[in-house]
C-alpha cells in the first residue's frame, strides 16, 4: 500500500508530516525493531521501558526503511516521517489495516488472566478441531494453525506480527483463532485493533507488578478488555464474556456487568464451583491420573474424564467450556473434546520413565501456579514430594520470598536453583527467596538429600539441581520442576543458551541408571 493510503487509519494519532509527497512510497512491510526492517518497510519507533527507539531510526533507515512513524521529530533527509501521539496506537490501526482487517475474517476467543491461560486456550482449540472446524492458536508456547507454527518471543505479538498471523491463518481457510491475551498485550495496544467474539477470564494472582506496580494496575488491564468485549467496545454483534466467578475479582466484574447491561440477555457466561454459576462441576473425583465427574451447563449436564492433573485444571476446563458453549459448540462434542485432550507442553507434563519416580515438568512461575501445582501433586503423593524451582531475573522481586515459602511449606524437599536469571546475579535472586523460607525448616547437605523427610537444598546450576533431585529420588517419591516448562532455553545475561528441563531428567535417569 502507498503511504497516503495508511495514514488515515492512523489519523486520530497523526499530528504532523514530514517529506511527504505525493501519494508517499510504496509501503511493503511493517516494523517495530530496526534490525529487522527490511527494504520498503515502515519503521514504528516505540518508546520502551529499556530503550527508545527514536534512537534506531537512523538504523532504520540504513536498513531500508521507506518511512518512520514517530512520537518526536528526527531528522530523516528526504524520508517520510509521520508525527503520531502514540505510535503504539498508530501502529496497531496501521497493522489491522495494512493486512485488510483479519479479526472481522474470523471468529476470535480471546483468554486473559494470570494463571491457565495457555491450558485454556488450547482446550478451547481442542474442542473445536474435534468440531471439525479449522482453527488456529496464538499463545505462550507459539503460534499455529495445523501443522504450521508461526514462533514468536511473546505470548500476545506486537501488532505487525499478530494482523500478519491472523492474514495467513485466514487465507488458509482458517475460520476460528484462540488468542491468549496478556496485561501487556492490553496495556501496550497489541489488540487494540482485534475485535473479539469470545472473550474469556481465567483468574488474577499476582505477577508482572514490576511493570505494573501494584495488584490493582494490574488487575484494571484485565479488567478493560473483559469490559470492552462484554459492553461492545472491543467485541462484535454478539460477543461474550466467559468469567471465572470462583476469582473474588471475576464474581465482582460479573456482578458489575450484570448492573450496568440492561437489554435483553446479558452477553455472559459464569463459570465456577458455586450452584449459581452457568457452567459449574459436580462429584468431582481427582487423582495423579487425572479429574473425573459432570459439568453442568445451560444445555444440559453431562459426565466426564480427563487425563489433566489437579483441581486447578478444572477451573481450565469450566472456562473452556464457556468459552465453547458461548461459540456454539454442542456438549457432545465438547464432552468429547475434553475427554481426547492429553495435555500442553509443560503444564504438569510428565516425563515418561519406568523408575517408579513420577517426574512431572511445570511451567508454574507465579505464587498462585506454584501453590496449586504442588498441592495437586501432594493429594496424590505415596513417598516425598520433591520440589526444584527457581525465579526470573529482571522480574518482579516481590514474588521470589512468597514462592520460597510455598515450595518449602508443601513440598518435602525444595532445591532452590536458578530459572532465567537474565542480567541479574543468580545467587542474588536466590537470597531473594531464601528470605521467605521458615526458620523451621533447617537447610540441608547433598549427602541428606535421599533420606531426609524435610528440607531445603541450594545449588545455583539448575542442571545440577535436577540431577541431584533425580539422584536422590527413591521409588514412589513425586519430582516437579517448575518454572520453564515448556521453555527449551535459559537466558543467562543477554544470552540464550539451550535448556530443556524434561531433557535434564532424562539425562539424570540414564545417568543412575534408574529408568
Amino acid at each position: 500500500m502507498k503511504l497516503t493510503q495508511l495514514l488515515p487509519f492512523a489519523d486520530r494519532e497523526i499530528s504532523g508530516l514530514h517529506h511527504v509527497a505525493g501519494e508517499g512510497p510504496e509501503i511493503t512491510s511493517l516494523h517495530h525493531q530496526s534490525g529487522k526492517v527490511k527494504k520498503g518497510g515502515l519503521f514504528a519507533a516505540f518508546r520502551g521501558g529499556l530503550t527508545d527507539g527514536h534512537k534506531y531510526i537512523a538504523h532504520a533507515i540504513e536498513m531500508g526503511a521507506s518511512a518512520i512513524l514517530a512520537e518526536k521529530f528526527v531528522e530523516t533527509g528526504d524520508i517520510p516521517l509521520v508525527l503520531v501521539k502514540n505510535t503504539r496506537k498508530a501502529l496497531s490501526r496501521v497493522s489491522a489495516a495494512f493486512h485488510n482487517y483479519p479479526a472481522k475474517r474470523l471468529k476470535l476467543i480471546g483468554v486473559t488472566g494470570t494463571n491457565g491461560k495457555t491450558t485454556t486456550a488450547h482446550i478451547i482449540e481442542h474442542i473445536l478441531v474435534t468440531a471439525g472446524i479449522k482453527t488456529g492458536n496464538i499463545g505462550t508456547v507459539n503460534c499455529h494453525y495445523g501443522d504450521i507454527i508461526l514462533d514468536t518471543s511473546m505470548t500476545t505479538p506486537e501488532p505487525p506480527e499478530l494482523h500478519g498471523f491472523l492474514a495467513e491463518m485466514a487465507d488458509a481457510g482458517v475460520t476460528h483463532v484462540v488468542m491468549e491475551v496478556s496485561s501487556h498485550a492490553i496495556d501496550l495496544y497489541r489488540v487494540k485493533d482485534c475485535i473479539f467474539d469470545v472473550a474469556v477470564f481465567t483468574n488474577l494472582t499476582q505477577d508482572h507488578l514490576d511493570y505494573h506496580g501494584t495488584i490493582d494496575d494490574y488487575w484494571e488491564c484485565k479488567e478493560k478488555f473483559i469490559r470492552g468485549v462484554a459492553a461492545g467496545s472491543w467485541g462484535k454483534d454478539r460477543a461474550m464474556a466467559v468469567i471465572n466467578c470462583d476469582d473474588r475479582r471475576g464474581e465482582g466484574l460479573l456482578n458489575s456487568l450484570l448492573k450496568e447491561i440492561h437489554s435483553g440477555s446479558p452477553p455472559l457466561i459464569s463459570t465456577g464451583t458455586g450452584i449459581d454459576w452457568m457452567i459449574r462441576p459436580g462429584n468431582v473425583k481427582a487423582d495423579i491420573n487425572g479429574l473425573r465427574g459432570t459439568i453442568s451447563t445451560p444445555e444440559e449436564t453431562f459426565a466426564f474424564s480427563t487425563s489433566l492433573v489437579g483441581m486447578h485444571n478444572l477451573e481450565n476446563i469450566l472456562n473452556s467450556v464457556g468459552a465453547c458453549i458461548a461459540s456454539g459448540i454442542p456438549c457432545e462434542i465438547i464432552k468429547k473434546g475434553i475427554e481426547t485432550f492429553s495435555a500442553v507442553p509443560g503444564r504438569l507434563e510428565r516425563v515418561p520413565n519406568n523408575s517408579k519416580r513420577f517426574i512431572f515438568v511445570d511451567y508454574a512461575h507465579t505464587p498462585d501456579a506454584l501453590e496449586k501445582a504442588l498441592h495437586t501433586l501432594s493429594a496424590a503423593k505415596k513417598e516425598r514430594l520433591i520440589c526444584i524451582f527457581g525465579c526470573g531475573g529482571d522480574r518482579d522481586k516481590t514474588k521470589r520470598p512468597i514462592m520460597g515459602g510455598i515450595s518449602a511449606c508443601i513440598a518435602d524437599i525444595t532445591l532452590i536453583t536458578s530459572d532465567n536469571p537474565r542480567t541479574e546475579d543468580a545467587s542474588a535472586i536466590i537470597k531473594d527467596i531464601e528470605k521467605g523460607l521458615p526458620e523451621s525448616i533447617k537447610i540441608i547437605g547433598a549427602n541428606e538429600l535421599k533420606t531426609a523427610s524435610k528440607g531445603i537444598f541450594i545449588e545455583i546450576d539448575r542442571a545440577k539441581a535436577i540431577e541431584r533431585a533425580i539422584a536422590s529420588s527413591n521409588p514412589g517419591d513425586i519430582i516437579l520442576i517448575a518454572g520453564k516448562g515448556h521453555e527449551d532455553y535459559q537466558i543467562i545475561g543477554k544470552e540464550k543458551i539451550h535448556f530443556d528441563d524434561r531433557e535434564e531428567a532424562l539425562k539424570a535417569l540414564e545417568k543412575y541408571s534408574i529408568m
